[in-house]
């Protein structure tokens, strides 16, 4: 249990007594942010009513009716020789691997089939903010098919940081990064068309591509890699109309492609006419610090499509994700999408463009915790699995493992058996196969990590009827 010196909290808590009302109310509200918001742990020791009393400056009255509305709210729970302890007032619906039942209760299993950390400290912030701003939106009908324009020129302006000047016209802001591949697909296919796509890749949006009536066409990536020439090649073969791929820090792999591959591809696509659907939402999640190659677009500005979201960056609560197309396509985007919804929710994009003007400030923090958390995933696979390879990536969100033989299928339903939850390699193949692989996410804390890892390690021992780490000949 972490303990919270009342010095470091008095830190926290600022200028708090400028607010309006009581002050126990304001204290309270002011502390119930910094739970929120991550910036006090949930778990973490508050001091004590006299020492914060004394810290602050004001009445053992002000505290003490302050830490009763954090009780009364589920926010602080208070134990006879433990002292207050910080906790969140709702429990969280435990994340569900893909096809499980929902009737099997995942409470304290180690979930490793979800690719997406927890929010970003400083949300429960920007929607205070944005909450604010509200009153001016309700006296409109809500409905903003491209999206706002608040949230268009944050992220048009994004886009030109990196190289790629964009107008907030080639913004369409959506549901999230899925609900933009699926609108893509739509615009630019129709049924019975073919759609390039990588493999392994993530199988969601291979699946929202199929759904579309399309033919994916799956190129296998290589051990370091795209296989440019067998892209290219494919390409030449198959004249798909759409493609989409994952450039930065792909979903499972990890990698990045090149600035010079990026052009090669890019110059591919444009002679075979394809359009390219090319997913960013990884983009932010740089850990070794190094340059990231310009946006794909930027060697195809009038025939690639940009996909982005907030998914990975900030939180998949969001539920906001974009576009960005060429002007002269960006008419035939909002038609296709014009059956699919109305727009993405105010309050949300909102929150969102507050985010992305601190992005700045914001990130770093993600980032470094991150790679905190990759590093300790690398190590435990390396002490208590050491027959399985993988690379280390330098961004993005999980390890991509090859096994020593093709047991993933059976390693998940021995893993669940002994609390942890996998998604087999074969799951992000459109054409099956990858049995010798496992995506392990490094999203949990450290020490649900090392901990899941290990009991991964005992349900491996067990399918291959050995001892963990000792290799079969």
């Amino acid at each position: 249990m972490r303990y919270l010196p009342a010095s470091t909290l008095s830190g926290l808590l600022g200028d708090w007594a400028d607010g309006t009302g009581p002050a126990y109310r304001v204290l309270a509200e002011r502390l119930r942010l910094l739970i929120a918001d991550g910036r006090i742990m949930p778990g973490s020791r508050l001091p004590s009513e006299r020492e914060l009393t004394d810290a602050l400056g004001v009445s053992r009255t002000t505290v003490a009716s302050a830490y009763r509305e954090l009780r009364d709210n589920g926010y602080l729970i208070s134990r006879r020789g433990s002292g207050s302890v910080t906790a969140l007032p709702t429990k969280v619906e435990p994340r569900l691997a893909r096809h499980q039942a929902p009737w099997i209760d995942t409470a304290g299993l180690y979930d490793f089939t979800c690719a997406a950390p927890s929010a970003i400290p400083g949300i429960s912030t920007a929607v205070a903010s944005a909450a604010a701003e509200m009153p001016v939106h309700l006296t409109t009908p809500g409905y903003h098919p491209q999206g706002l324009p608040v949230l268009r020129a944050e992220i048009a302006a994004a886009y030109g940081e990196r190289g790629l000047p964009t107008s907030p016209d080639q913004i369409i802001v959506t549901a999230g990064a899925l609900a933009a591949t699926s609108i893509a697909v739509r615009a630019f296919t129709q049924i019975g068309d073919r759609v390039l796509t990588e493999s392994p890749t993530h199988p969601n949006s291979v699946d929202a591509i199929r759904r579309s009536g399309c033919r994916v066409v799956a190129v296998p990536m290589s051990p370091g890699g795209w296989d440019l020439p067998l892209l290219e090649a494919t390409i030449r073969q198959t004249a798909p109309r759409a493609a989409w791929l994952v450039a930065d820090f792909q979903n499972p792999t990890g990698f990045l492609l090149p600035a010079a591959d990026r052009q090669q591809l890019a110059a591919a696509f444009a002679r075979s006419r394809t359009t390219a659907i090319v997913d960013e939402t990884l983009f932010e999640l740089s850990l070794d610090g190094q340059e990231m190659p310009p946006p794909f677009a930027s060697y195809d500005p009038d025939g690639v499509i940009t996909v982005g979201s907030v998914s990975k960056s900030f939180w998949g609560g969001l539920r906001i994700g974009w576009m960005r197309a060429p002007s002269s396509l960006v008419a035939r985007v909002l038609d296709a999408r014009a059956s699919l919804d109305l727009g993405a929710p105010v309050l949300e994009q909102l929150v969102v463009a507050d985010l992305l003007r601190q992005r700045a400030t914001l990130l770093p923090e993600r980032r470094a915790a991150l790679a905190q958390r990759r590093d300790a995933l690398a190590d435990a696979v390396a002490r208590d699995l050491p027959s399985w390879n993988f690379r280390l990536p330098g961004g993005g969100l999980s390890l991509w493992c090859e096994l020593p033989e093709p047991v993933g299928s059976s390693l998940v339903g021995v893993a669940q058996r002994n609390g942890a939850l996998l998604v087999a390699g074969s799951r992000f193949s459109p054409d099956g196969g990858l049995e010798s692989f496992v995506r392990l996410p490094f999203t949990l804390e450290v020490d649900a990590l090392r901990e899941g890892v290990a009991r991964v390690a005992e349900s491996y021992a067990s399918v291959r009827g050995a001892r963990p780490g000792v290799m079969i000949a």
